[in-house]
């Protein structure tokens, strides 16, 4: 193919990501999960990067797991993320930055009915004044925090203290990147690089240092599914999607696992203490784990922020084998103190600790 048809397609697989002045929505599991991850999104937006990025305390949960799991009708929650679109509106938001990929997913999928079918927009604001006396606007943009990370992923390598270089040996360490399902294969259009290339995590890890595999199950769910998880009896369906993009990757040695969506970072983090409970197996060099980190915990790595305070010790599998590689400098003895000193209980059963 020449080189200008390669540029016209790619351009096709392009969204518009906004400078400056973000509505910030956070994820209802991620702040669980990881919540340092979001705290340091905003950090780093607000304080590194000197970006306008609101915050509203009305802000509720999206409720997509619910409807995802056929418990909230698809009416409730077009009039909630309505609630959400009109808190934006109030505040003079026209771009919406979403920490979470089923909420992302969500956001696009009601903007997607509303186009095509305006009847239900109208129903919506009908059933959003009558409940709150609420009005709002539809976004001008919905992105996702990856998005952002990925928008400025070059003024983060401008201020790199570690990048993804194995220190000893000068070569760069090698990433698997897995996007979430609902960020890139539900639109494809909404996401960089469409379902089949997408970008964000890969612009992120090249420019930082690193280098991006290429294996056979690169774009296997990772599993999470929903159904499967909520119901315990299925949970053997969610733990063997990650086994097998686990057994895909072990033989291209990959030093960490790069995701952008919470379930996915979870659950690719937490099945691999449950398979190694399991079966005995770990699946990186050593008997080692592979870490599992989420793109603002990489890219606080690579700027140099205290490990701690970006909650990497907070994963089943640790990442001081992946820190070691890139000369981080980091103080065991202060791995589990809380922000008033006192020490907490540390976590049973950790890989690589």
């Amino acid at each position: 193919m020449k080189q200008e048809g390669k540029k016209r397609i790619w351009k096709e697989f392009q969204k518009e990501i906004p400078d400056d002045h973000f509505f910030f929505v956070r994820s209802c599991i991620r702040q669980s999960f990881f919540p340092g991850s979001e705290q340091f999104l905003i950090k780093l937006l607000r304080e590194e990067l000197g970006k306008d990025i609101y915050e509203d305390p009305r802000h509720t949960t999206c409720t997509g797991i619910g409807y995802h799991s056929d418990v909230v009708p698809f009416e409730t929650i077009q009039t909630v993320v309505a609630r959400h679109f009109a808190l934006a509106t109030e505040r003079g938001y026209k771009d919406i930055l979403i920490s979470c990929v089923t909420s992302f997913g969500i956001y696009e999928e009601i903007v997607e009915t509303w186009k095509h079918f305006p009847e239900t927009l109208e129903k919506t604001r009908e059933y959003l004044y009558k409940a709150t006396k609420r009005e709002f606007e539809v976004p001008r943009t919905i992105l996702h925090t990856s998005d952002a990370v990925y928008k400025f992923k070059d003024e983060i390598a401008s201020r790199m203290k570690y990048p993804l270089i194995d220190h000893r040996t000068g070569e760069p360490l090698k990433a698997v990147e897995h996007i979430g399902c609902h960020y890139s294969k539900m639109f494809p259009k909404y996401g960089v690089g469409g379902a089949e290339f997408p970008h964000t995590l890969v612009g992120m890890i090249e420019s930082w240092g690193g280098e991006v595999i290429d294996y056979p199950e690169r774009r296997h769910c990772c599993g999470f599914g929903f159904r499967q998880y909520l119901i315990q009896a299925d949970r053997g369906y969610s733990m063997s999607n990650s086994k097998k993009k686990f057994e895909s990757m072990e033989p291209y040695k990959p030093e960490f696992v790069l995701a952008n969506c919470p379930g996915c970072t979870m659950f690719m983090d937490k099945w691999q203490y449950t398979i190694k409970e399991q079966e005995g197996k770990t699946y990186g060099v050593n008997g080692q784990g592979i870490p599992v980190l989420t793109y603002e915990e990489l890219a606080g790595l690579v700027m140099g922020y205290d490990p701690w305070d970006l909650g990497v010790q907070y994963h089943m599998v640790q990442s001081e084998p992946l820190m070691d590689k890139m000369g981080i400098p980091y103080d065991k003895d202060k791995k589990y103190i809380a922000k008033d000193g006192s020490k907490l209980e540390a976590p049973k059963n950790l890989i690589n600790a």
